[in-house]
């Protein structure tokens, strides 16, 4: 990743920035948002719509707040940039909360909250993105999957990680199943008249995902709802743009080939500044809901999180990432064509 980057004219440390959210999103099992997405950098810093030889830049400067200008830089640089001073702030004065525009795609949201968990502190995430998403009642989409993330410490190394979507399901994921050739499951997406529909092609081509939880019948207002929460935190407050005038990144009769100017929010918490005890209590509130009885047959109760620590836990013991014959052939073909050696792929 970091040699497909430098290739094109990335610097190092912005490409490495950009490589640990790819991996940490496919050894978390996020597939949709790792190796599956070089390739869009790439053609991001090729073609220009993205920048690689500046850096982001904070605009306004509070004790607790900051406005960054992200330049138009990888959206993984400007975040970490934007997570680090929310970090810094927080320690100083107990929460630190920053908001970026000229942002891009910055890959998992949960990366940007890992980094103040790490840390003993609570890390929050959101952006808005390219207007995939169709409103409930509505056949055109307006609105991002606009990801929400909360990340907060327990007793040990445990910790609570949601990192979540206000669609249904991310459109990468749509990319995959379309890839494999499967039809997708209700609830995800519609084709170009909001009718739901199960082939990824007609999703893909000229229609759209649904919000969280699918169907208006099925409390999809809900999703749509919490994607406007977002627009409202990162766009609307960052100065970036919004809603239908992000541009839309995967349908070139509807780009308009204009910069990206994402907003992102980016907010790290003290527990020290409030009850004491903290951990103590996620810890039983998490314990609490794994050890619930499961529904006859079914399988374990699980936290926010626990998918990933299982997913880790399984890289762990194959000695590296497991991905679809596929993808292995797609990274294979993106190093062909910028001339490097291609991965060294582990049977």
């Amino acid at each position: 990743m970091v040699r497909c980057m430098e290739t094109v004219g990335t610097p190092t440390d912005h490409a490495s920035s950009l490589a640990d959210v790819l991996v940490e999103a496919d050894h978390r099992g996020h597939y949709s948002h790792g190796l599956n997405r070089l390739e869009m950098y790439v053609k991001d810093i090729r073609s220009g719509l993205t920048i690689h030889d500046m850096e982001p830049q904070v605009l306004t400067d509070k004790a607790a707040t900051a406005w960054v200008e992200g330049n138009n830089l990888l959206g993984p640089v400007v975040g970490k940039f934007c997570m680090d001073l929310a970090i810094k702030k927080a320690k100083e004065a107990g929460i630190g909360f920053v908001v970026a525009k000229g942002s891009n795609h910055y890959g998992i949201a949960g990366w940007y909250s890992s980094r103040a968990c790490n840390q003993g502190l609570l890390g929050l995430s959101m952006t808005n993105t390219s207007p995939v998403v169709v409103p409930t009642r509505a056949k055109e989409g307006t609105l991002g999957t606009n990801p929400i993330t909360l990340a907060a410490p327990a007793q040990g190394s445990d910790s609570f990680h949601l990192d979540m979507s206000t669609s249904t399901v991310a459109f990468g994921k749509v990319e995959i199943y379309n890839r494999r050739d499967e039809a997708i499951p209700d609830g995800w997406g519609c084709d170009k008249n909001g009718i739901q529909t199960h082939d990824p092609k007609e999703v893909l081509i000229d229609g759209g995902l649904l919000p969280l939880g699918g169907l208006e019948t099925t409390g999809g207002y809900k999703g749509y709802g919490l994607g406007m929460m977002v627009e409202v935190l990162c766009g609307i407050l960052g100065g970036a743009h919004y809603g239908p005038n992000i541009r839309h990144g995967r349908q070139v009769k509807k780009s308009t080939g204009k910069i990206a100017d994402l907003g992102q929010c980016f907010m790290a918490i003290d527990p020290s500044s409030f009850a004491p005890g903290f951990t103590d209590r996620m810890s039983d509130l998490m314990n609490t809901h794994r050890n619930l009885t499961p529904v006859a047959g079914g399988e374990a109760v699980l936290v926010p999180g626990d998918p990933e620590k299982k997913h880790i836990e399984m890289c762990t013991k194959r000695g590296g990432i497991p991905y679809h014959p596929n993808q292995i052939t797609n990274a294979i073909e993106i190093a062909k064509g910028l001339g490097i050696s291609p991965p060294t792929i582990i049977d």
